[in-house]
């Protein structure tokens, strides 16, 4: 007698969580597309809906172009594997996360990155400058956090948590950058205005002359412009052109 073929991923998890899983996934090639993955070294989380002490992280090992809805690993916030996987996770990796899912509940998805630009800025005293219209929108919402070494203390969670406070973006020091999002759109779009920041920064300052910085009037209000000119919708109003891009490309994070 034929065995019952195995159940898909699918196939045994609720609708919300196979749109969360692809929403992710769709994250991680992104992210790869963008060159701001680190090889297996950093990671993109989510919360499961409706499973609020569940989440999903990438499989240990696993490029970011390889990500797919159905690789990602299902954890506790302990960093415990809670479904059935041929797949490891890298503990460590959930450290910065899990602190800040467990704090806040607006953290639907956490993203963290190691990018060149992100990390030179992050190195800098002065950290992120006021000196152009995509610095302003993450100064908006931007907080740092003193580097601590690989993120394997738990003693270091609640002075994280504290530094990022109620806000969206936390640059790590010497480490990187951080975005936090009610949605994976969210988190995307706050990590590339964070990004193209530190980018102008790196660039502006290797020219060798005066910066002209941004007056400080001028970014109390460019939360409310920003909401203008995405008709109020965010990063929702990007989203589905993101994954229309994706799907020319490669529709396999879909799977």
């Amino acid at each position: 007698m034929t065995a019952p073929a195995p159940q898909s991923v699918r196939d045994r998890v609720s609708p919300e969580e196979w749109q969360a899983r692809v929403d992710l996934a769709a994250m991680y090639r992104l992210t790869a597309l963008h060159g701001w993955d680190d090889l297996v070294f950093t990671h993109i989380s989510m919360r499961v809906p409706g499973e609020e002490r569940h989440f999903l992280i990438n499989p240990y090992g696993l490029l970011f172009e390889e990500v797919t809805a159905s690789n990602l690993v299902k954890i506790d916030l302990e960093g415990r594997i809670v479904m059935e996987t041929p797949h490891r996770i890298n503990p460590a990796g959930f450290t910065i996360h899990g602190a800040i899912h467990a704090a806040r509940e607006d953290a639907k998805c956490v993203f963290h990155t190691h990018t060149p630009h992100g990390i030179a800025v992050a190195a800098q005293a002065d950290g992120l400058l006021p000196i152009s219209q995509q610095s302003l929108f993450a100064l908006a919402t931007l907080g740092y956090h003193a580097y601590e070494g690989v993120a394997l203390n738990e003693d270091e969670k609640p002075r994280l948590v504290a530094d990022l406070g109620d806000k969206q973006i936390l640059v790590l020091r010497n480490h990187g950058l951080l975005t936090v999002g009610r949605t994976a759109a969210e988190a995307f779009l706050l990590m590339y205005v964070a990004e193209s920041a530190c980018r102008i920064q790196v660039l502006a300052q290797s020219g060798g002359k005066p910066l002209v910085t941004i007056p400080e009037p001028i970014l109390h209000g460019i939360r409310a412009q920003a909401a203008q000119v995405t008709h109020g919708l965010g990063a929702d109003l990007v989203w589905p052109g993101l994954l229309r891009k994706l799907d020319r490309a490669d529709a396999s994070y879909r799977d």
